[in-house]
C-alpha cells in the first residue's frame, strides 16, 4: 500500500495491523499448560473474553474435559468459527459502567470455585474491560453504589491504575480475591494487557494476582474524586475502607503458590507489528511509547508539536515517517451548560481533536487515533482521522474545534466531518493505538 496515494487508507492498515497482532488465536498455543489429572475450569472476563474462549477451545485436546464461564461486553461475542462445538459458556454485561448482568454473571464464576481440588486446573482468560464486567460489590456495598462511584472514576480524569485501586477495594472478586477462591488447584492466568507498563495487577483490577495497593490508598483517591464530584456521599464506603474491612490479599499470600501468570499480548507488541508495517512500505517508523498517560487533548497538542516540528524542519525525525504510540489517556468531562446537550465521545476522539487544534492544518500531516477494542468510549466508533483540511471543513460546516472540546463532543465533531473510523468490535484490546504520517 502506497502511503503517500491514500494516507488515510494506509493508517487504517496501520491499525488493522495492530489489532490482528493481538487477536488471542494467534497468541494462545503457546503459554497452554497441559490438561491435569482432574478437570479444567475456564473463568474470566473482558472485552476479548468470547475470542479467548473460542481459542482455548479450539486448541484443547478434544478429549481432555474442558469447562467453564467468561463475561464480556454486549455485542463482543464473535461469531463462532464452523465446526467449534461450545464447551466454554459466554455471556454478557455492559461496560464500562457495570449492571445487573455483570454481577450475576461473577456470582457465578465465584461459586464455580467451589469444590476445587489440588488436581484442578483453573484456566483464567483475562482482558480490558474486566473491572466493570466482573463486578461483585464487598459486603455493605451495593451495585447503585459501584455503578455511581465507577461513573465518577471515569469523569474525573483519574487514571487506570487510580481506578483499579479503587475498584479492587470494593469488590469480592477482584484483587487477588479469585485466585484465593480457587485454592488449592493450579491457576493458569492468561493475560491480554490494556495498561500502561502491562502491569497484572491493574488489567481487569487483577482478579488473580496479589494486590500491593491498600485500603487507605483507594480511600485516598475516593475521597478526591468525591470532593469533585458534586451530590456524591460515600460516608459508608469511606468508614469500611478505613477500618481495612476490604483489604486484598498481598503478594507472599499463600493462595498464590499455585499462580501462574502469562501475557499473551500487549501495547508494545502491536505498536512494533504496526512499524514493521509501515517499514515495509518504505517509511521509517518510530515507536515514541506504549505507556503514555495524561490528559487526551493534552496529549493530543504534544504529538501535534512534534509533527509540526517533523513536517516544518525535519527534526527530530527525517520525513517521510511515521510516528507512533499507544497507552491510556484520560478525559475529565467538563460540567455541562444549561441548554446544551451532552458531548458524546471518548480518549482517541478527544486526542484528536487537541491535536488538530494544535496541529492548525499542518500540510502533510495525517493522524488516526483509535482503541484496539473497537469502541472509544461507549460510542460506535474506535476513534477518528485527523488531515491537513480538518480545520478547514469544520470552518466551512460552521464548527469550532473548541466548542466541542468544551463540551467534550469528539463523536459530533468527527461524524460531521465524515472523519469516524468505525471498525466495531475488535474481539481484543490492547488500548490506544495513535499514528502520526508526516510526508
Amino acid at each position: 500500500m502506497n502511503p503517500t496515494q491514500d494516507p488515510l487508507a494506509f493508517l487504517r492498515h496501520l491499525y488493522d495491523v495492530a489489532v490482528r497482532r493481538a487477536l488471542p488465536l494467534h497468541n494462545t498455543a503457546a503459554f497452554l499448560p497441559q490438561p491435569p489429572k482432574g478437570r479444567t475450569l475456564v473463568l474470566g472476563a473482558g472485552k476479548a473474553g468470547g475470542a479467548m474462549a473460542q481459542a482455548v477451545e479450539a486448541l484443547w485436546p478434544a478429549d481432555a474435559p474442558l469447562s467453564g464461564l467468561l463475561v464480556t461486553r454486549y455485542g463482543h461475542v464473535p461469531e463462532r468459527p464452523a465446526g467449534l462445538p461450545p464447551r466454554i459458556e459466554v455471556v454478557e454485561a455492559a461496560h464500562p459502567v457495570p449492571d445487573a448482568a455483570g454481577l450475576a454473571a461473577a456470582e457465578r464464576i465465584l461459586a464455580l470455585t467451589q469444590g476445587l481440588t489440588e488436581d484442578d486446573l483453573v484456566l483464567c482468560l483475562i482482558s480490558g474491560g474486566g473491572s466493570s464486567l466482573l463486578t461483585l460489590p464487598a459486603e455493605g456495598i451495593t451495585l447503585a453504589d459501584k455503578q455511581r462511584i465507577n461513573k465518577a472514576l471515569l469523569e474525573s480524569g483519574a487514571n487506570i491504575a487510580e481506578m483499579n485501586c479503587v475498584r479492587k477495594h470494593l469488590s469480592r472478586i477482584k484483587g487477588g480475591r479469585l485466585a484465593a477462591a480457587c485454592a488449592p488447584a493450579q491457576v493458569v492466568t492468561l493475560l491480554i494487557s490494556d495498561v500502561p507498563g502491562d502491569d497484572a495487577s491493574v488489567i481487569a483490577s487483577g482478579p488473580t494476582v496479589p494486590d500491593p495497593t491498600t485500603s487507605l490508598e483507594a480511600l485516598s483517591i475516593l475521597k478526591r474524586i468525591v470532593q469533585a464530584t458534586p451530590g456524591l456521599e460515600l460516608d459508608s464506603v469511606f468508614q469500611l475502607l478505613k477500618d481495612g474491612h476490604l483489604e486484598t490479599p498481598k503478594p507472599g499470600d499463600a493462595a498464590f503458590a499455585r499462580s501462574r501468570v502469562h501475557m499473551i499480548a500487549t501495547p508494545q507488541q502491536s505498536l512494533d507489528t504496526a512499524a514493521e508495517a509501515a517499514r515495509a512500505a518504505g517509511l521509517t517508523a518510530y515507536v515514541l511509547s506504549d505507556e503514555m498517560e495524561g490528559e487526551s487533548r493534552e496529549v493530543g497538542k504534544v504529538h501535534a508539536a512534534l509533527a509540526r516540528a517533523v513536517a516544518r524542519h525535519g527534526q527530530p525525525f527525517a520525513r517521510p515517517c511515521v510516528i507512533l504510540s499507544g497507552g491510556e489517556t484520560t478525559v475529565t468531562v467538563r460540567p455541562r451548560q444549561p441548554g446544551v446537550p451532552r458531548g458524546r465521545g471518548g480518549r482517541a476522539g478527544e486526542f484528536c481533536m487537541g491535536l488538530a487544534q494544535a496541529l492548525q492544518g499542518q500540510p502533510g500531516v495525517y493522524a488516526l487515533a483509535a482503541d484496539t477494542d473497537g469502541i472509544d468510549g461507549v460510542e460506535d466508533n474506535a476513534g477518528a482521522f485527523v488531515s491537513p483540511d480538518t480545520l478547514e471543513m469544520a470552518t466551512r460546516k460552521g464548527l469550532k474545534v473548541a466548542d466541542f472540546l468544551d463540551r467534550n463532543d469528539a463523536y459530533g465533531f468527527f461524524d460531521a466531518l465524515d472523519a469516524l473510523v468505525v471498525t466495531g468490535p475488535t474481539h481484543t484490546n490492547v488500548n490506544d493505538f495513535r499514528a502520526i504520517l508526516v510526508l
